[in-house]
């Protein structure tokens, strides 16, 4: 198991921190600690007393206790259980509450005796709720304290739900939500208008009394505030940096989400580096926006003065270190993304052979593929590239219930208009209305509702497609079952996806793939159809030839882009083309105006995309390449 603690790069670091290579082996190594603390208190016939977290980031921990439970036989039957928080109000059986969430993670699996099991209670009145607080408090102090508190950590720095604001010394209480936190939860939900304001949550000063704390982070999502809470100041604004004061925490984190660490982001500021050519480009270009110069006006006193005195005299001088860093980012930009036929193609980013390229776009979500590389999209089919766009799933979780009423609608006012009978049509629309208004939070819809819902979807993907001037039969629906579930939550992947995948590239053959590399979507569904396309791929490298001439291209979308010495291809985008881009975007009407899970960003998806790749076209005009309108970024991807 791979550690990375080097205690000589940590020096912006104000508490300890252990980065594991992904988030299962740091899950292992925090599971591992709680069941040597279970088994050394059993030994002394005590009892171990431990502070639980709910989320998504202490699944993997919990789903390792209870292998070891029946695998390695560690018993619970001496512990006792306090969870930090639970929505308010909230009954114990929804699927939202904690209580739920506990009982399918962890305490439906182990041999833990229920009465020792402690979770706060959202369903008391509101005038009980500050006595139950005093006692959750004072069953803790009766029982000596906790042993182990393990805790995640909110994008807005909260712990439990102890959110900015939050008193040091603050104890058992119930609290107001911020509206980040109820947006993170608003897909659990079915929506942000579902989420409770309020909570009950232990305080900070109830942590802090911990003999131990272990803090856990996973995903690049986590990333920035997991730098504040380590190396930012201590604030009440962030209420992790708060733990900072104790002598007893450590933050576990995979690698994604230590990345905007000094030692990993810029790791020149703290040791001296291997500059390989990929650290080099970040280097420079960071010392460029640092200090707000192009990078062909860089000075060797700019280099020393910011840490990279070593990069100078190692592979000075820094005007050739500038002009080839230059060079290789003027080299990513390209207005032919299926290479340019009859071209040195020895400095560009795609291949000038074959000059017409067979071309597919996996698109995640029926709009990904506009949404995120409508340019490209379009750029392609202009200059002759047999282009085919697949979309992986149906998208038909993120539609209006009102949508559906409104087609339905539609469909019987035509039925009717041609002679033809609405009976069954009307009935349906009859138990669509009844349904709805009982609907509970993400309850699934019935399979008549999604199929609406997958059809709306479906025609403004062909819409979209279509106005990018493709034709019907190169636009492929593969509905991929594991996100047929009708739930949020979706299945595994299976052998199925996995098929689906494999048939349609073998039925075209390309010499391009474009995939939906934005692991940063908060619904998860883009990493899941990427990670379908690698394992067909992996299936059919070394038994199919064209698989040898076929490059994976990752774009991203809504939610966030490439850093600038990531990207290896750039297609600049002409004011036109921005205009043709939104366009195909405005095809998908059930995502205009407002989808259904917005994230935590209030624009719509096309404003998104423009503010995104504008913002791209002028990173590149700050380094002093050419200015262009808009661009759109593209990362290969080696398999």
């Amino acid at each position: 198991m791979a550690r990375l603690n080097l205690l000589e790069e940590t020096r912006y670091e104000k508490l300890p921190v252990s980065v594991y290579n992904n988030q299962h082996e740091a899950s292992v190594a925090v599971a591992n600690r709680i069941a040597d603390l279970i088994r050394t208190k059993q030994a002394k016939g005590e009892k171990a007393v431990l502070g639980l977290a709910t989320g998504v980031t202490p699944i993997g921990v919990y789903a390792e206790l209870v292998r070891q439970h029946k695998e390695a036989g560690l018993s619970f039957k001496n512990v006792i259980t306090f969870n930090l928080d639970e929505y308010y109000p909230m009954k114990p059986t929804a699927a939202q509450s904690y209580v739920t969430f506990m009982y399918e993670n962890l305490f439906g699996h182990i041999d833990i005796d229920k009465a020792n099991v402690h979770i706060p209670d959202g369903t008391l009145d509101k005038d009980a709720v500050a006595g139950y607080c005093l006692a959750y408090e004072k069953q803790i102090e009766e029982l000596g304290g906790l042993d182990l508190q393990i805790l995640g950590i909110g994008r807005t720095g909260h712990i439990g739900f102890n959110e900015p604001g939050s008193a040091p010394n603050s104890g058992t209480r119930m609290v107001t939500l911020d509206d980040l936190t109820r947006s993170d939860a608003s897909r659990d939900f079915g929506g942000k208008a579902n989420v409770p304001t309020k909570a009950i949550t232990m305080g900070i000063g109830t942590i802090f009394k911990a003999r131990e704390i272990i803090l856990m982070a996973w995903s690049k999502k986590k990333a920035p505030i997991i730098k504040k809470a380590v190396e930012g100041e201590i604030s009440g604004e962030v209420p992790a940096t708060y733990l900072q004061l104790s002598q007893h925490v450590e933050f576990v984190l995979d690698e994604a989400a230590a990345s905007e660490l000094t030692r990993f982001d810029t790791p020149w500021l703290v040791k001296d580096c291997v500059w390989d050519s990929q650290l080099k480009k970040k280097a420079v270009i960071w010392l460029a926006n640092e200090i707000n110069k192009p990078v062909l006006k860089l000075t060797e006193e700019d280099y020393n003065n910011h840490g990279m005195a070593q990069l100078a005299v190692e592979q000075g001088p820094v005007y050739n270190i500038n002009i080839d860093i230059f060079n290789q980012i003027q080299h990513t930009i390209t207005g032919w993304p299926g290479g340019k036929p009859d071209a040195d193609d020895s400095q560009r980013p795609e291949r000038a052979l074959p000059a017409k390229k067979r071309s597919i776009i996996f698109s995640p979500h029926p709009d990904d593929d506009v949404i995120s590389m409508g340019g490209t999209f379009i750029r392609l089919v202009d200059q002759g590239h047999d282009v085919h766009v697949a979309y992986q799933t149906s998208g038909n979780t993120a539609v209006w219930d009102d949508d559906v009423l409104r087609y339905m609608e539609f469909a019987i006012d035509f039925t009717n208009s041609i002679g033809e009978d609405t009976t069954h049509l009307q009935k349906s629309y009859e138990d669509m209305r009844a349904f709805f208004p009982t609907k509970q939070p993400n309850e699934i819809d019935t399979q008549e509702i999604r199929n609406v819902k997958g059809f709306i979807r479906k025609t403004e993907a062909i819409s979209g497609a279509r106005y990018a001037g493709l034709q019907d039969d190169h636009i492929h629906f593969m509905a991929l079952p594991f996100y047929e579930t009708g739930k949020t939550k979706k299945n595994s992947v299976g052998e199925e996806d996995i098929q689906l995948t494999i048939d349609l590239l073998q039925k075209i053959k390309p010499q391009q793939i474009f995939a939906a590399g934005d692991f940063a979507d908060p619904n998860g569904t883009h990493l899941v159809c990427f990670k379908i396309i690698l394992a067909a791929l992996e299936r059919l490298k070394g038994k199919e030839a064209w698989v040898e001439d076929c490059w994976l291209w990752m774009y991203r979308g809504a939610w966030h882009e490439f850093e600038t010495y990531e990207i290896e291809m750039a297609v600049p985008l002409s004011p036109q083309e921005v205009i043709r881009k939104r366009n195909a975007i405005f095809k998908h009407q059930s995502q205009k105006d407002r989808p259904v899970f917005p994230g935590d960003d209030a624009r719509e998806f096309w404003v998104r995309a423009e503010d995104r790749t504008r913002d791209t076209a002028q990173r590149y005009d700050r380094l002093g390449l050419a200015e262009y309108e808009a661009m759109e970024a593209f990362k290969r991807y080696m398999f």
